[in-house]
């Protein structure tokens, strides 16, 4: 739309070698802001986009637009600065030092540089040596990056003029874009914690490295969670209430109370363990298509390992299934990551539902995610859930053991449309 609007204007000239690389730049600009702004869309955490794909869907898309939306930008000001350079007669650089004199340009290209800094640390490698905080901390310099680019993009050349229909596309989509991270990001979160006035009642020890965490609020059954789903928490204690931290439910909540299972896995939430009674907590949410509603057959299998059973126990606790429809597998690498285990062993007992178990260390062969044991006497996915190809698989875990489970899940006849993943690594 951006690029026919700007090619019907009339404003478009290809009469020299200049003008064709003016052109050319307009174009991976005004592509490379129109994802950016659909990158921020898909970050804002609208609960339609929620439903459709879940949260976790849009952030995989959201990260790999990432790249193609620098490139056509760099492209944008490289284009830009040498067609004017070939145009004028002058050097790349006096063209360059010429634009900065610019205040409009200026802050382009300080916003260029910002969403040059949030795609680097954005790479696995860079990603690894930064901390949670120094990572986020950049990552908002897109809200500012975008920002700061607006007045270029309004006064630079007449193709934006006043009254004209590409200014109004424009403007629409900043309206659109900045108005849904406002209003989803941050304005209904920050009702909602107000309105629940959520707090931490006590905290639970599970394991060495586990503990459930209480909360106690005022109406939380008008959220409307499911089993299943989750929210982004943020505590507000010394030295926690910076760190938003995306956790699911571990059981299905009541009017004032919600649980949360929690794993120390690294420094942020290995502080959530020593959390006191009384703490104030904000939320965003709820989250995930990880629910019931996104079932297609009465029979359902359910795969969960480490932490991963947290957001599998509250889904099961509200699941509607015919006694022996559901087969749910538990996986750990030794008997100390078995927490939550016997709920849900008590769950499925009370209504006739099958578990399996598979402790020890990873066998080998297209089904090693299961123990070295299990893989050796010949279990797989086809073994372990009955009429697999006619069930809905739920999987929750590490994110290469969840890449196992359903490698091995599709190769047994599993439909891509009943494997539903709940993924935490965006």
């Amino acid at each position: 739309m951006a690029v026919t609007l700007w090619l019907t204007s009339g404003s478009v000239d290809l009469s020299g070698p200049g003008q064709v690389m003016i052109a050319a730049g307009i174009v991976a600009g005004l592509v490379g802001t129109d994802l950016i702004l659909v990158m921020l869309v898909l970050a804002a955490r609208l609960p339609v986009i929620d439903r459709l794909v879940g949260h976790d869907a849009a952030m995989a898309q959201h990260g790999k637009l990432g790249k193609p939306a620098l490139y056509l930008l760099l492209t944008h000001a490289g284009l830009l600065i040498g067609g004017y350079a070939v145009e004028a007669g002058d050097s790349v650089v006096a063209e360059t030092v010429g634009l900065w004199n610019t205040p409009d340009v200026l802050l382009a290209f300080l916003g260029l540089g910002g969403l040059v800094a949030v795609v680097w640390t954005s790479i696995v490698a860079v990603r690894k040596v930064l901390s949670y905080e120094g990572w986020h901390a950049i990552h908002l310099l897109s809200y500012a990056a975008v920002a700061v680019a607006i007045p270029h993009q309004l006064s630079q050349g007449q193709m934006l003029a006043q009254g004209t229909w590409e200014r109004a596309y424009w403007i629409a989509l900043y309206v659109a874009a900045l108005g849904s991270v406002a209003v989803f990001r941050f304005a209904l979160p920050a009702v909602r914690s107000l309105r629940h006035g959520v707090v931490v009642t006590h905290v639970e020890r599970i394991a060495d490295d586990v503990v459930s965490v209480h909360l106690h609020g005022r109406d939380l059954d008008r959220l409307g969670v499911v089993g299943g789903q989750f929210f982004v928490w943020r505590f507000w204690a010394p030295g926690l209430w910076w760190h938003a931290h995306p956790i699911s439910l571990s059981a299905a909540p009541t009017a004032t109370g919600m649980r949360l299972t929690i794993r120390a896995l690294g420094r942020g939430s290995a502080s959530l363990t020593s959390l006191r009674a009384g703490t104030r907590v904000s939320f965003a949410g709820p989250y995930g298509i990880f629910t019931e509603a996104a079932r297609t057959s009465t029979r359902v299998a359910v795969a969960a390992s480490g932490i991963g059973v947290t957001p599998v126990r509250a889904f099961l606790e509200r699941l509607d299934a015919p006694a022996g429809a559901v087969t749910i597998l538990l996986r750990a690498r030794s008997e100390r990551e078995t927490f939550l285990w016997h709920e849900i062993a008590a769950w499925a007992h009370a209504r006739g539902h099958q578990v399996v178990i598979s402790v020890g260390p990873r066998g080998r062969g297209s089904a090693s995610w299961l123990a070295e044991g299990d893989t050796s006497r010949g279990v797989t996915a086809a073994s372990v859930f009955p009429d697999l190809a006619h069930s809905d698989l739920y999987v929750c875990g590490p994110g290469r053991w969840s890449d196992l489970v359903e490698q091995d899940a599709v190769a047994a006849g599993l439909p891509a449309g009943q494997l539903h993943r709940e993924r935490f690594d965006w």
